[in-house]
């Protein structure tokens, strides 16, 4: 579905990415582990065309992502943000439809609201949260929420950005099972960008590790754990001690 070729991206002199190869296959939950500051951020930016790579290819499905038509392209996509990222001013049901509403899918007004409180449903939130504004919702709601926009138009291809920071641990579990739930009845492509170990471990197909602007390591969950690796083993376990310094 996703494969990106020798892709280089630099910010004047901090030489971000360095040569990223990496396949997404269709229908698989690809996470990207790696430390703060490492680019999963720019590699997941690069690939919506919200940051234009220096060099290299990034493939969707075969195709050029720069020579696509961008709202096509974009149609695409679904996006869990990090901080929620919803709209104060609009209610939890216009959040949840505002692609619908205002995108290429363009939805009748009670179209949207209907398909936007069945989400709502799907992510476990009543339909009386649809008319509240999301100031007066709680952390874990409003992460829900943002699940429910991010697969109101029934993308392709989901991207969720850390979607457990800031949750307690009982509410990050709530919402792994709902990424894996949601990911596998869509059919859907994933890739996910996180540090939080736990949510490798309950919503990866595969596992790649970003470091040093390079895709270090992939594989499976299981093998993650068997592998000698010293930058994996280090990570995974988060001790201080190993070739990834302490300080960055």
């Amino acid at each position: 579905m996703i494969e990106l070729i020798g892709v280089h991206k630099a910010f004047g002199r901090n030489r971000v990415l360095q040569g990223v190869d990496l396949t997404i296959p269709g229908g698989q939950s690809m996470v990207i582990i790696g430390g703060s500051g490492t680019g999963k951020s720019v590699l997941l930016k690069c690939i919506l065309g919200l940051v234009r790579h220096d060099t290299g290819k990034i493939l969707l499905n075969g195709q050029d992502v720069t020579k696509a038509d961008r709202d096509p392209f974009l149609a695409r996509f679904g996006m869990l943000f990090q901080g929620g990222a919803l709209f104060d001013s609009l209610r939890v049901w216009e959040n949840v439809a505002f692609r619908l509403m205002h995108g290429a899918l363009k939805r009748p007004k009670t179209e949207a609201r209907e398909i936007a409180i069945e989400k709502l449903r799907r992510v476990g939130l009543a339909p009386e949260v649809a008319d509240l504004y999301p100031a007066e919702l709680s952390g874990g709601m409003q992460k829900r929420v943002g699940l429910a926009r991010a697969i109101a138009a029934s993308p392709e291809i989901i991207f969720f950005d850390e979607p457990t920071t800031g949750l307690d641990p009982i509410m990050a579990g709530v919402i792994n099972e709902l990424i894996r739930e949601i990911v596998t009845e869509m059919g859907a492509t994933a890739m996910t960008i996180t540090h939080d170990m736990t949510s490798v471990r309950a919503i990866a197909d595969r596992v790649a590790m970003l470091h040093g602007g390079l895709i270090r390591w992939t594989g499976t969950v299981a093998e993650m754990d068997t592998t000698p690796d010293p930058y994996v083993q280090q990570f995974i376990h988060g001790r201080a001690e190993g070739p990834i310094p302490s300080v960055r």
